[in-house]
């Protein structure tokens, strides 16, 4: 039919048009202006087809369709890129963004409806429903450029000089600058600029060297966080692009992108329902509301980003992007909190604390003391004149030798409080999350890191992270007879056809058009449906393509672990036949069956005998470690699908019952090389392993065999396997007496998966659980440790993990047991070191202040002392890598001394050797070296140092003699150990004004060498000493309470008739 033609059925129009405004009533005008707007559209559209039809167009047949659209904004271009343009797989005009982001923000259907529906807004950007946008770079750029990129705005990230700032807002930072400021003025005025600036400016110049150093440290590890951020935030998104589905980064959605949702995923962007079935959203992340919301194509097709798939699977047309979603525009406004502590760093907050205080009344008394003894006159200068003489010391000398004696006591408060302790702890976070990240463990909360050092159980998957997850179908038996070659040729055609049908339209999976330059077809979807598929096309002889077109999908039941099956109804077109179709665990299955099919066609009845010899083939290949899927069917009528709730309304249901077997398939999912050897090491460690699954009991048992979760002496009887339902029927009491001993769960649900963790906690366990599925986010979240699967992981069950398992190996697993054991000891090994200084530091500076009225350490040598213990020692000790000593320990518990007795025991003998060597020369090195107090102080100084030095190797191991074993692999321990002598040198014999020291011989640089190198030999016998697993100081919160209840006894003696009556429950 022609333009003109197809015009004169629309002859009304002339009437319409001749019409005078006049003569019409308000709602005729408005019908008027309604045909107006759709006459001019029509007529715009005849002559872009007329135009296009002239040039030749090879797709005419697209035109004819267009008058069920209307276009939103189409740009002027020449006839020949207007006829490209409206070929659906590179149609991109400019359409107007705005109205189409705020209709999917509004859910305003009546816009939509106004916009040809889905299909229409897929016509305007582009987008071939089936095959989505074309698989181009630079259409995707085009697209980014017009609507722009799925990443939403973040704050900018806290620069260098942030951390700069912020390190100088610590108080003793801050006095130590005001003393600094003093010395300075009072240095130079006494001194002049040219001589007086040392003392300030040696102050001034440690205090920035401390502060650089600490915030070069903090910007580093901001940095280091900010980036593995981003790598959990790149979710891969299922899309198809060019007819081929495929797996891309969120970032890289753009719209008009169709993307596939399942179950447990996230809504990567805004956008419309464009098909699926039994489609529920839980959007509580975005509204707050916990009901689930149905979405389908009439009623709702609206669907937001941050949302989570809750049950069903759908394909999606991406309508907005990045900050034109609401989920993008919320995020933008949250700033991430980094500062998230972690138990361990609450712990040692309070360690920190403790120390402080003591520190604080050190620095105090040797104040009083200083100022004591200077206002006294018991203090003399460098030329041996007594400093302070009542009525003859001038008013800026006084105030100098004030500010002198203020110094030395801050400076001791900054010693003494050991901020090195959170910065040890967040540097081997850092370290262990990035080498964790190596070994393909991707840390999403921190706390995770370290209390996975304490875990003593690990519930386990099966499927994925035991087993490598590549499945085969390796067995076929159809009803008593296995099937192993020519399967199509044995099959008959009315079965097979059947099968088509199960397997083909009960799928999640999809089967692409071969790659380029192969001759597979390209199978997508979870690696059970990708094997069963593969078998089917390959085996079968089944046509996708050909098999949706002959039938139309009525209802589908969506597979989870709960369920354990899958179903669907579907209408064959050729005779309108109704068909049902169940897949899933083959005994629940066969459970729902009272007939089978053999391979002539025959249907027989399934008796008592029947049954029996169906279900020792299941068992016989669960045995065989094969997982078993069974397949059934059975023809109904359109009344039997439908259903009556309770409030009257009729729905579409699948019916369970009654149905006829297909046939049973098993797959063969081997274990994962080194599997067994990961296992027998958590094991060592005494860590016990649970493997809980969704396999029946058979396939369970073989495969924690052959995992060696099982031992050889396994018994039957022993307990030690259970299925879901009978531990779920358990007494509390029962669960909790028989946990212990239970290893394998078979047949489990997520539920069984949660009460197990609950009952494992409430025995004093620290739990690590691994999950993939959308159900598995309870357990997840309860656990002490969530690990999820990063492979088969949904993004629900990410979101409620702790730790993602990149490559879903247990392997990779009994790793990040190892590395949390490493970041405990390596904090425990800082925690020695450090500790041992200050016991050190603080001992010596009190006992010089009081005896001799002069610390023998100036302001500058402690803060470099300081740079040492703090920044310098934490790089040192906190970056060992894990040992295999590590997995031969028993588990930390939770509520295990932080400060063991053996590290009581090396941190007491080497500050006692310390205390007294330094005592020594303090009160006779003048006469032992033969030197003056200048060159005394020096060596003071230069051998506290080396002993520092000496002692972190001490450090790196706590209960091993060896403290060399290992040492050439930590290159970075030995740079820094290095990097620190070589500062020494250059502060002892070139910055003599600047540290207040003096050059040594080399005969004195021996003695101080050797001096500091007796702390090995001393932490070699140190060690052979026996100490007892009873903490310290349980001792003396006995005492205390001994003492308190013999106060009481005597203070508080009631009479003995009181007593008597309160014992008996009298009032």
């Amino acid at each position: 039919m022609s333009s003109s033609d197809e015009f004169k059925l629309y002859d009304c129009s002339s009437l319409l048009l001749n019409v005078t405004t006049s003569s019409l009533n308000k709602a005729q005008r408005r019908w008027r202006i309604a045909y107006t707007a759709i006459y001019s559209a029509r007529v715009m559209l005849s002559l872009v087809k007329d135009i296009i039809s002239e040039k030749g167009s090879q797709n005419p047949s697209v035109i004819k369709n267009l008058h069920h659209y209307v276009a939103l904004d189409i740009e002027s271009s020449s006839s020949k890129q207007l006829g490209e343009n409206l070929l659906p797989s590179s149609f991109a005009p400019k359409i107007d963004q705005k109205r189409l982001v705020e209709m999917v923000k509004e859910k305003d259907s009546v816009s939509l409806r106004q916009l040809g529906g889905v299909e229409g807004v897929a016509a305007a950007l582009g987008t071939n429903p089936e095959n989505g946008i074309q698989d181009d770079d630079q259409e995707v750029i085009k697209r980014q450029e017009m609507f722009g990129s799925n990443t939403y705005n973040k704050p900018p990230p806290k620069g260098f000089l942030y951390f700069v700032l912020d390190a100088f807002k610590d108080t003793t930072i801050l006095i130590l600058l005001v003393c600094a400021a003093l010395a300075l003025g009072f240095g130079i005025k006494e001194h002049g600029a040219a001589e007086g600036w040392y003392e300030g400016g040696s102050i001034f110049v440690a205090v920035f060297l401390v502060v650089v150093v600490s915030a070069l440290s903090n910007f580093r590890q901001e940095r280091q966080f900010d980036k593995l951020s981003k790598i959990s935030n790149n979710i891969k998104v299922e899309v198809v692009r060019g007819g081929r589905r495929q797996q891309i980064s969120i970032f890289d959605l753009v719209v008009g992108d169709v993307v596939f949702l399942k179950i447990g995923d996230q809504i990567p962007a805004d956008g419309l329902f464009l098909s699926g079935y039994s489609l529920q959203v839980d959007e509580s992340s975005m509204t707050g509301e916990s009901d689930h919301v149905e979405v389908d194509a009439t009623a709702n097709p609206f669907l937001f980003s941050g949302s989570k798939v809750a049950d069903g699977y759908a394909q999606m047309l991406v309508a907005s992007v990045g900050m034109d979603t609401a989920w993008g525009e919320m995020m933008s406004s949250i700033n991430s909190d980094k500062n998230e502590r972690t138990p361990l760093q609450a712990r040692l907050d309070k360690l920190t604390s403790s120390i402080g205080k003591v520190g604080l009344s050190v620095a105090f008394m040797v104040l009083v003391v200083l100022l004591i003894r200077y206002f006294t006159g018991n203090t003399k200068d460098d030329q041996g004149n007594t400093e302070y003489v009542a009525g003859k010391t001038n008013t800026d000398n006084i105030f100098n030798a004030v500010v002198r004696i203020f110094a030395a006591a801050v400076t001791i408060v900054v010693v003494a409080i050991p901020e090195g302790l959170p910065l040890a702890v967040t540097l081997t976070l850092a370290y262990s999350m990035k080498r964790m990240m190596a070994d393909q463990a991707m840390v999403r909360k921190l706390p995770a890191c370290e209390t996975m050092g304490s875990a003593t159980v690990i519930c386990t998957d099966k499927t994925g992270t035991l087993t490598l997850n590549q499945m085969k179908v390796t067995q076929f038996w159809l009803g008593q007879e296995s099937i192993e070659e020519d399967l199509a040729n044995r099959i008959d055609q009315s079965v097979l056809e059947l099968f088509y049908q199960g397997v083909g339209l009960n799928t999640t999976g999809s089967v692409g058009k071969p790659l380029s330059g192969g001759s597979l077809p390209e199978f997508s979807g979870s690696p059970t449906e990708k094997a069963i598929l593969s078998w089917a096309v390959l085996g079968l002889g089944m046509d996708m393509e050909e098999l949706k077109q002959k039938h139309s999908i009525l209802r589908v039941e969506t597979f989870n672990s709960e369920k354990k099956r899958s179903g669907v109804s579907v209408r064959r077109k050729a005779d309108q036949t109704i068909h049902v179709h169940w897949k899933g665990a083959a005994e629940m299955i066969v459970a729902m069956c009272s007939q089978y099919y053999e391979s002539n066609g025959i249907i027989r009845s399934m008796n008592e005998e029947g049954r029996s010899r169906i279900e020792t083939i299941i068992q016989s290949m669960a045995a065989s470690s094969l997982r078993c899927i069974a397949f059934a069917h059975r023809q109904v009528s359109a009344e039997e699908m439908e259903h009556d709730d309770d409030s009257g309304k009729t729905h579409q249901t699948i019916k369970e019952d009654g149905l006829t077997l297909l046939g049973i398939v098993g797959l063969k999912d081997p274990c994962r090389p080194g599997v067994k050897k990961a296992v027998e090491a958590c094991q060592s460690a005494g860590v016990r392993i649970k493997m809980i699954t969704g396999d029946n009991v058979f396939t369970a048992k073989a495969i924690a065999t052959e995992c060696g979760i099982l031992g050889p002496d396994y018994q039957e009887d022993s307990g030690e396997v259970v299925e879901g339902v009978e531990f779920r029927n358990y007494t509390p009491d029962e669960r909790l007496e028989k946990v212990d001993k239970i290893r394998v769960m078979a047949r489990s649900s997520p539920f069984d998966k949660l009460l197990m963790v609950q009952c494992l906690q409430q025995k004093g366990h620290v739990v690590a659980v691994t999950g993939d599925g959308t159900n598995d986010a309870p357990a997840l979240k309860e656990a002490d440790i969530g690990l999820s699967m990063g492979i088969q992981g949904t993004e629900v069950a990410k979101e409620s993990s702790d730790i993602v398992i990149l490559d879903d190996n247990f392997s990779s697993v009994a790793t990040v047991l190892r590395w949390g054991r490493c970041v405990y000891t390596n904090i425990q090994k800082f925690i020695q070191f450090q500790l041992t200084v200050n016991v050190a530091a603080l001992v010596i500076n009190f006992i010089a202040a009081v005896s001799a009225g002069d610390v023998p350490l100036t302001a500058v040598q402690m803060l470099w002392v300081n740079l040492i213990m703090d920044t310098l020692g934490a790089l040192a000790l906190a970056t060992d890598r894990p040992t295999k000593e590590l997995m031969q320990k028993p588990p930390v518990g939770r509520t295990e001394p932080l400060i063991t007795n053996i590290m009581w025991r090396n941190l007491l003998a080497q500050a006692l050797y310390q205390i007294s060597i330094l005592l020594i020369l303090q009160f006779r090195g003048e006469s032992i070296f033969n030197v003056h107090e200048r060159v005394k102080n020096t060596l003071i100084f230069n051998t506290f140092v080396l002993c520092q030095v000496f002692n972190e190797f001490n450090s790196r191991k706590l209960e091993k003699q060896n403290v060399f074993n290992g040492i050439l692999k930590n290159r970075l321990f030995l740079g820094i150990v290095g990097i620190t002598i070589i500062l020494q040198v250059i502060m002892v014999e070139f910055l003599k004004k600047f540290a207040d020291t003096e050059k040594l011989n080399l005969w004195q640089w021996g003695v101080c060498i050797l001096i500091a190198a007796f702390s090995w030999p001393i932490a070699w016998f140190v060690k052979l000493i026996p100490v007892s697993d009873k903490p310290l100081f349980s001792y003396l919160k006995r005492s205390r309470i001994i003492f308190t209840i013999v106060k009481q006894a005597i203070f508080h003696r009631k009479p003995f008739s009181s007593r008597l009556e309160a014992g008996c429950g009298k009032n």
